[in-house]
């Protein structure tokens, strides 16, 4: 099998095995989604690996945006999900600011950059999670403002959810994604912290709170999986319900994330596909809710506008991105530099 069919089945294959929750919830999306959702993520994944697993992720967020590039340019790389994004881009005609939200979020990753209040974390999060989810709104043809501030609201959550989920993770790689302010409230040094990273009760607590505001937002994202195309809404609860799951298992194991990482079975899993099923059903008799017409959270305001212009414009670099790239091209210049001048010294 070779052309645009095959480019889906390798993006397909890369979300089987690099996210199990997004892989179950895309079953019940019909394909006319379901495909271009695959493209999307499979190069959001690319993305993420590309900066999370390489030694020198300055020059990979550098590459990531040489590739970005190429696909708005219609010369994508010679790779499945550069071929099959480039096409998404095109028929979708997807808003240059969204991926670019994304690669701002990476090009923080990649400065090790720290967050002081939960705004700021939220702000992280709109640009790696609530990016994503007014792409997959654009996928679907939603272009409505309120849906798709519920949408960054459900990508909010899920992005809480997975910083919940991994502090104990990311401590051992030395990111941390926990307020800073927070920790400065509790006593706590991070550079300790992330030296010897421990289950205390105020990490815990700190825990807990980011599992209870992931949980407000899925409850404020609710009512826009209604406005989505009615086929659609099953997929969309599913991912809703899989990581507000994921939450629950963090509640459960008393916000302790150090100590283990919180998982979910198959069956888990699947009782929670047919709930999905069934809330997507009521969806079609249920009134519209008020919180449908909350304003977007201030974070994510930017993705809101950009994703609800439905017409192609010309695009200008946001000036958050700019700055990223050029404190990272910086960075890879003065690494290459010192490399080289070690190098010469050795000899």
């Amino acid at each position: 099998m070779t052309g645009p069919d095959a480019d889906i089945a390798a993006c397909a294959e890369m979300i089987r095995h690099g996210s199990l929750s997004f892989h179950a919830a895309s079953r019940l999306l019909p394909a006319s989604v379901r495909d271009p959702a695959l493209a999307l993520y499979a190069f959001c994944r690319l993305a993420d690996d590309a900066v999370d697993l390489r030694r020198e992720k300055a020059a990979a967020v550098l590459e990531l945006r040489d590739r970005l590039d190429r696909v708005y340019a219609g010369r994508p790389r010679d790779a499945a999900p550069d071929r099959a994004f480039a096409a998404v881009v095109e028929r979708f005609q997807m808003p240059r600011a969204l991926p670019d939200a994304l690669l701002e979020g990476l090009a923080w990753d990649a400065m090790g950059r720290r967050y002081a209040t939960l705004s700021d974390v939220l702000s992280y999060s709109a640009r790696v999670a609530s990016a994503v989810g007014a792409m997959m709104a654009v996928l679907m043809r939603v272009r409505d403002a309120d849906a798709l501030a519920r949408a960054c609201d459900l990508g909010l959550a899920m992005q809480l959810t997975n910083i919940a989920r991994d502090v104990g993770e990311d401590a051992l790689e030395g990111r941390l994604y926990l307020p800073t302010e927070w920790l400065d409230e509790a006593g706590i040094d991070p550079d300790a912290f992330l030296a010897n990273p421990r289950p205390t009760k105020a990490i815990r607590i700190m825990t807990r709170r980011l599992v209870t505001e992931a949980n407000r937002l899925y409850f404020r994202a609710e009512p826009g999986i209604a406005e989505l195309p009615l086929f659609c809404r099953p997929g969309i609860f599913a991912a809703r319900n899989i990581y507000a799951g994921i939450g629950g298992k963090v509640s459960e194991a008393g916000y302790d994330s150090l100590s283990s990482r919180a998982r979910t079975s198959k069956q888990q899993k699947m009782g929670w596909l047919l709930k999905s099923c069934l809330q997507a059903a009521a969806t079609t008799i249920s009134p519209r809710a008020a919180t449908l017409f909350a304003p977007p959270m201030p974070e994510v305001a930017f993705l809101v506008d950009a994703a609800a212009t439905s017409a192609r414009v010309a695009w200008h670099p946001a000036d958050g991105l700019h700055q990223a790239l050029s404190q990272l091209a910086a960075r890879d210049h003065e690494a290459r530099h010192r490399l080289i001048a070690t190098g010469a010294r050795a000899t």
